[in-house]
């Protein structure tokens, strides 16, 4: 009876634990979706006057863009019209691709021509920058300001000294204020996503004039990646040489400016696998804020201090503009050129400094083998083999466990009425025996930190984005879209999260039962049916997970299998213990 009782609280447990999950989660770190629009026009005078396009709800994704089909053919429409005047200044660098505004000498379309949109190999190349007033804008504008002095605007018109930007090529965009004043952007770009922008005014007047040089960067949040509790998106910046996620869209909407202090390393907004940022000249004094404009619209500015040009004399500015992929290698690379913290762009948390080795193997595996399935396999093997003598430790202090019991029993049956001795007497007999009953829990304590690090990387290293594996698993980094419940994709329906079982997580549940099968059985009838229950509750809760990390822990459980068999050969009366047990 107690038996049964036991039973049924166990599959509540794990039911509540299945069900509950998806529910916590969503209590708890709910998605940065479905937010009214009217909810972000703090800046408008009349929110009763926003358009259907502000007030639509937006859904976030995990790599962000737009997601409405309305605000999709708007952008398609749109692009055509703004992108095409034959006056823009064509990028064509080794990386990116796109081009530049003469009007306003706007950075307003960038493309990144090594990602695509999707694991479709004709998707075409990743959109990260679009016009002002596209449902997806974001645009970089670089001008001055200042009192008493006419200043190109967002509607000046430059003179340009060629059409297309590459990275052997820059371009300089020139005008004249018709007062003395000449005002020039000069572009370049390297091998990867950084634009350097000379900002230059040369005085030919009589007299001395006061100007302040500023860049921003202005975009939507509606095609941001979601934000959750592990992964930061939105603005980001080094201030004082530490990375700061503190703010996200919410925050600056609420507050309206949020002005980071500090001294300003570099300052943008991030997604999780792309960044644009502002890196101000060294050695020079700028502020720098993140402000919302209403409407889902927000800008990161870099200021300078106002300069003084004497008659017959120029200044010049320098701002780097990245706006491109977190490859871990390019911003490690930008920051060894001077770009404080650049490589921590990528959040990483608390952890990098063991991610980053996990991180770095794998890619070194990859580089052998051509396939990121077969280097996570090869990874498991190395883990597996290096934790090799700590579970011969685990087996051997499992046996001395087993030949314990019955003096164990023994004790409990005569203490039965009179706990803590029955504990004192207990631990003394591990002391006499040389046991140590949390031995076994060692190589799962030590999985963890690998298992963690393994998850952030396919979480975050874009180096993981759209890599297969095969047949069916076309992104590692994504969860296996062969799910049991629309018959691996022949029905026309999207299982919840929850009830996602695909292939990788049947296989997991199946390697973690006859896993725990191998095992020897715990004494408490209770601990025998959880062990029973666990592995089919954990294949619901892992199924939403990357496809990658679920390859990870079903080759873990295939060379634990392959392990224990092997140490039960080295163990003749632990197997012979763990059968009797079964029976």
């Amino acid at each position: 009876m107690d038996n049964q009782r036991n039973l049924i609280l166990a599959v509540v447990l794990s039911a509540v634990v299945l069900f509950g999950w998806d529910f916590a989660v969503s209590k708890f770190y709910p998605e940065p979706a479905k937010v009214s629009q009217t909810d972000t026009l703090a800046n408008t005078s009349d929110p009763n006057d926003a358009s259907e396009a502000q007030v639509r709800s937006t859904r976030h994704t995990r790599e962000g863009g737009l997601t409405d089909p309305a605000d999709m053919a708007e952008e398609a429409q749109d692009l055509k019209t703004a992108l095409a005047s034959s006056d823009r200044i064509t990028i064509d660098a080794p990386e990116v691709a796109g081009s530049i505004n003469p009007v306003g000498a706007r950075v307003d379309d960038v493309l990144l021509k090594t990602h695509r949109q999707t694991v479709d190999k004709d998707s075409g190349p990743v959109r990260l920058f679009s016009p002002d007033g596209t449902p997806a804008q974001q645009f970089a504008q670089f001008g001055w300001i200042g009192d008493d002095v006419k200043l190109p605007g967002a509607s000046t018109v430059w003179s340009t000294d060629g059409d297309v930007l590459t990275h052997e090529k820059p371009v300089t965009l020139s005008w004249d204020n018709g007062e003395g004043l000449t005002f020039r952007l000069r572009f370049s770009i390297d091998d990867h996503y950084m634009l350097n922008v000379k900002q230059i005014v040369a005085n030919r007047g009589t007299g001395s004039i006061v100007v302040q040089p500023y860049s921003f960067i202005n975009r939507t949040s509606r095609t941001a990646s979601k934000d959750t509790w592990n992964v930061h998106s939105g603005p980001i910046g080094a201030f004082d040489n530490s990375v700061s996620f503190d703010n996200d869209y919410d925050d600056v909407a609420e507050t309206g400016t949020v002005s980071p202090g500090g001294e300003t390393e570099w300052i943008g907004f991030t997604d999780i696998y792309w960044l644009s940022a502002l890196i101000p000249q060294e050695n020079t004094s700028a502020q720098s804020d993140f402000r919302s404009l209403g409407n889902d619209k927000f800008r990161a500015d870099v200021i300078y201090d106002p300069v003084t040009i004497p008659a017959g004399k120029q200044i010049t500015r320098d701002t780097q503009l990245f706006v491109g992929a977190k490859e871990s290698d390019v911003l490690d690379a930008y920051q060894e050129q001077g770009i404080s913290q650049f490589g921590l762009a990528i959040d990483w948390g608390w952890f990098r400094w063991f991610e980053w080795p996990i991180f770095q193997l794998l890619k070194k595996l990859y580089s052998l083998v051509g396939n990121f399935g077969v280097a996570i396999i090869l990874l498991t093997v190395i883990i597996r083999g290096l934790m090799f003598p700590v579970a011969q430790r685990q087996f051997a202090s499992m046996a001395a466990m087993r030949a314990v019991q019955p003096k164990m029993k023994a004790i409990q049956e005569r203490y039965k009425d009179d706990k803590q001795q029955q504990q004192q007497e207990i631990m003394k007999l591990y002391k006499e025996e040389g046991v140590n009953p949390l031995a076994g829990c060692l190589p799962l304590v030590l999985q963890i930190p690998i298992f963690f690090a393994l998850y952030k990387t396919l979480l975050l290293a874009i180096e993981m984005r759209h890599k297969p594996f095969v047949l069916w698993i076309k992104d590692l980094s994504a969860p296996d879209p062969a799910t049991v419940l629309n018959l691996f994709g022949l029905l026309p329906f999207t299982p919840p999260s929850f009830l996602a079982i695909g292939v990788l997580a049947l296989l997991l549940g199946i390697t973690m039962f006859l896993q725990f099968r191998l095992n020897p059985s715990a004494m408490d009838p209770v601990q025998q049916q959880m062990f029973m229950i666990m592995p089919w509750v954990l294949m619901f809760v892992m199924a939403p997970f990357a496809a990658g990390l679920l390859l990870y822990w079903i080759t873990s459980n295939i060379l634990t299998l392959a392990q224990q068999r092997y140490l039960y050969s080295r163990h003749p009366q632990l197997k012979a213990q763990a059968a009797k047990a079964k029976d």
